[in-house]
């Protein structure tokens, strides 16, 4: 069973709908005692960091997360804007992120020369950077479905399995012990995305 914590901020239904396709038990809850009895966590997030944090924490969710990704250790998935919250902090705002993975948040700064546009949205190419459980199997061309405006910079490498390229190079998935985050929307990534939940189930 797969807890998807709801604070406000997530596309919730979408991503529970994945999970019956790969015929995966996912429950969504606002419930502190349902958060401490999970033995698998979704952090799903849409919108803006300070906004998240400020829920998370308004909704009494901090320590009982803390405790579970760091005490219990238990799997926790971050998705989207849940993996920015993973962070220390990020350049969208001024509140602290959980910390669980030492890694910032930082705004893409394109000139008008690149063409690039912000948000980076639509499909790209992932690209390994080490090993995980989180992305075994994946296809050499595995591709997800993107919409974000800031990306995540590990501090050590060592916590980047996937990489990501427009016009630099990000953290696109993230891994410390138990805790693991995708910047992407596996919930809109077809048979990519059902990979990585399937593999989030079995860890």
């Amino acid at each position: 069973m797969v807890t998807i914590v709801d604070y406000g901020m997530g596309n919730l239904g979408s991503i529970v709908n994945m999970f019956k396709k790969i015929n995966v038990q996912a429950k969504i809850t606002k419930d502190i005692n349902e958060i401490e009895k999970a033995d698998k966590i979704l952090l799903p997030g849409v919108g803006a960091f300070d906004a998240a944090m400020s829920k998370i924490k308004e909704s009494g969710f901090t320590q009982v997360l803390d405790y579970k990704a760091k005490e219990q250790k238990v799997p926790v998935l971050g998705i989207c804007l849940g993996m920015q919250l993973l962070t220390d902090s990020s350049e969208e705002g001024v509140l602290p992120g959980l910390g669980w993975i030492p890694a910032k948040t930082i705004k893409f700064n394109f000139t008008k020369e690149s063409g690039l546009k912000v948000p980076h949205m639509g499909w790209n190419l992932v690209k390994e950077n080490r090993p995980s459980k989180l992305t075994i199997d994946f296809e050499e061309e595995s591709r997800f479905y993107f919409v974000h405006s800031y990306y995540v910079k590990c501090e050590n490498d060592e916590n980047s399995i996937l990489k990501t390229n427009y016009g630099l190079t990000f953290d696109s998935a993230i891994q410390k012990d138990n805790i693991f985050g995708a910047q992407f929307h596996p919930e809109k990534s077809h048979k990519f995305g059902m990979k990585l939940l399937k593999n989030f189930e079995a860890i």
